[in-house]
């Protein structure tokens, strides 16, 4: 029987992510040499790139970084994805996270296949992300970047799960003046989803495609033709309510848009993005 102990097993399984009945298998071929016992995870990993291929990385976690520039700061938000959360909470993934992190942001591009190819402490961040999936056994995936440039960036991440790292991610973009309720505002776009800054922000067609899907379901309704345009400007208001960040009812106060309470500070929301793993 190979010398190892159940702290050994445990220690190897933070260092890699991997299974238990990995690790013991591991370190039974390594004859208890933890040090072995790596080298034969990763190898096994390297191996099976192939087979993970078609499976699902589904969890993992956001990051986030704000730098001053010439224009005010840019922020700098991704999204690394795993297959289970045993891996996203693993030491291994969320180093890997900050070095894809600080990849992007010397980047300088949200284009996930341009900072796959850039390079990090000597080798392509699509590399690393490979090794890093040998070590754990799971795919592992850069699914997203985001940047927001603006005079102030604020950055939320919240957590879904105390003992995950963050899976929620927001930035905002603001002048200064708004940037006094901008993490406010981060907050409730982490809760509340939406998907356009502005009606300005939405596309024409899509407008359209709403309001010819509310006259339609007026008219199934059997709503009289008089009432039809009050109704359907009534439910495409409703559509801005829903999806506009301005129009949003502010989660701290239900009585103000999330515009008005922007207003009052006298600035402006300049853009925003947010994530949320998986989805």
């Amino acid at each position: 029987m190979a010398n190892y102990t159940v702290a050994d097993i445990k220690a190897l399984r933070e260092r890699t992510g991997a299974g238990m009945m990995d690790v013991k298998k591991a370190l039974d071929e390594a004859d208890g040499n933890a040090e072995k016992a790596l080298e034969i995870i990763r190898v096994k990993g390297l191996k099976g790139v192939s087979k993970r291929e078609g499976r699902s990385a589904s969890d993992g976690l956001v990051a986030a970084h704000v730098a001053d520039d010439a224009a005010g700061q840019t922020g700098t938000l991704i999204e690394l994805n795993s297959e289970t959360d045993f891996v996203a909470k693993s030491p291994v993934f969320v180093a890997l996270a900050d070095k894809v992190l600080a990849a992007s942001v010397a980047a300088g591009t949200q284009d996930v296949e341009a900072i796959l190819a850039s390079v990090v402490e000597g080798a392509t961040v699509a590399d690393t992300i490979q090794e890093t999936a040998a070590t754990l056994g799971e795919k592992l995936v850069l699914r997203r970047v985001a940047r927001i440039t603006a005079p102030v960036v604020t950055v939320y991440l919240h957590k879904v799960n105390k003992d995950l790292p963050p899976q929620v991610g927001v930035l905002v973009g603001s002048d200064v003046a708004a940037g006094a309720v901008a993490k406010d505002v981060a907050m409730h776009i982490a809760a509340y989803s939406p998907s356009y800054l502005s009606r300005d922000d939405i596309p024409a067609e899509t407008v359209a495609s709403e309001r010819r899907i509310a006259e339609e379901t007026a008219r199934n309704e059997g709503k009289p033709q008089a009432a039809l345009p009050k109704i359907v400007e009534g439910r495409v208001t409703g559509f801005f309510k829903e999806s506009v960040l301005v129009d949003q009812a502010f989660a701290k106060d239900q009585k103000k848009s999330v515009g008005q309470v922007v207003t009052e500070t006298g600035g402006a929301v300049t853009g925003f993005a947010r994530f949320r793993v998986g989805a």
